[in-house]
């Protein structure tokens, strides 16, 4: 079965988001899938920025044939 974007984007996959006390705004990342982030200056940018990073990045490793990680469950993360 070929797995498409729409399918990993349903997914629960966990994002991070952490406040920047210094300058402001906010940093997230996708713990799943490597070197998707992103950042924004408000909290309702950063979680639209974080699906746009997901969207591409997803894309990207699908068009290179590379693995893409499915979420690890709640329990991985404790």
């Amino acid at each position: 079965m070929n797995k498409t974007i729409d399918y990993y984007m349903s997914l629960p996959y966990a994002v991070i988001v952490i406040p920047d006390s210094e300058e402001g705004g906010y940093f997230a990342k996708v713990q799943e899938l490597p070197g998707c982030m992103t950042q924004a200056e408000t909290w309702e940018e950063v979680h639209i920025m974080i699906k746009d990073a997901m969207q591409l990045w997803l894309e990207s490793a699908i068009e290179f044939g590379d693995p893409i990680p499915e979420p690890q469950g709640i329990g991985a993360y404790k």
